[in-house]
């Protein structure tokens, strides 16, 4: 990881903890373990750092969407892909969920027009590929698909910024599988089961996600 990828993810990681006014870009320059004046080097203000850090996060969709999709041959393949890579993206830094959270609630004027920028254009696409499910019959006719993403976002982002905390509300024995590999089975069991009329498939590769996570 070089010297600006190592200031962004430290600047996610302080900004989902304590916020944008809560942090200074001296902390920063320390947790990388270099001078304030070489993070200004690559990031010549807070507030380019601060944008910069969302569009790691946000634009991350453009950049795999394509792919996922021409590589998926039906339906349930296309949605495995997309809801598993978006699973894995913050699984793999949770950091990433708890700053759209926190920039939800922090600075929602400028978080929409970026997730308008760079997370509308995708919903749009994936929205036709609902439709045609339906057309095929294979998708719930009475689905609202931009309303359908909505919350599966909202669900993905919500519980996994906030499973830390809540997960203890959950009494887990030993014998058990892990609480977090549950979790995210859920997560994925909802989503198909609010998408498909029947769906035969067995949740997805759990395992690599959890490990992806570093837990």
């Amino acid at each position: 990881m070089d010297v600006r990828e190592q200031i962004l993810a430290q600047t996610i990681r302080h900004f989902a903890a304590q916020g944008f006014d809560g942090t200074s870009l001296k902390e920063i320059a320390e947790a990388v373990g270099i001078r304030k004046a070489s993070l200004l080097y690559h990031f010549p203000s807070k507030d380019i750092l601060h944008r910069r850090a969302l569009e790691t996060v946000v634009s991350h969709w453009q950049e795999v969407l394509p792919n996922l999709l021409r590589a998926a041959t039906s339906g349930e393949e296309q949605f495995e892909a997309v809801i598993q890579e978006t699973i894995d993206f913050f699984i793999s830094d949770p950091d990433r969920a708890r700053l759209m959270v926190r920039e939800v609630l922090d600075r929602p004027e400028a978080i929409r027009e970026m997730l308008k920028e760079h997370v509308r254009p995708w919903l749009a696409i994936i929205c036709d590929y609902i439709r045609k499910g339906q057309e095929q019959g294979r998708v719930h006719p009475h689905l609202d698909p931009e309303v359908y993403l909505l919350h599966m976002i909202n669900m993905i982002l919500s519980s996994l910024a906030t499973f830390e905390c809540m997960g203890a509300l959950i009494a887990t024995r030993d014998d058990e599988v892990d609480l977090f590999t549950r979790h995210v089975r859920e997560l994925l069991r909802i989503a198909r089961a609010s998408m498909f009329i029947t769906n035969k498939n067995e949740p997805g590769n759990i395992e690599r996600s959890v490990q992806g996570s570093g837990r």
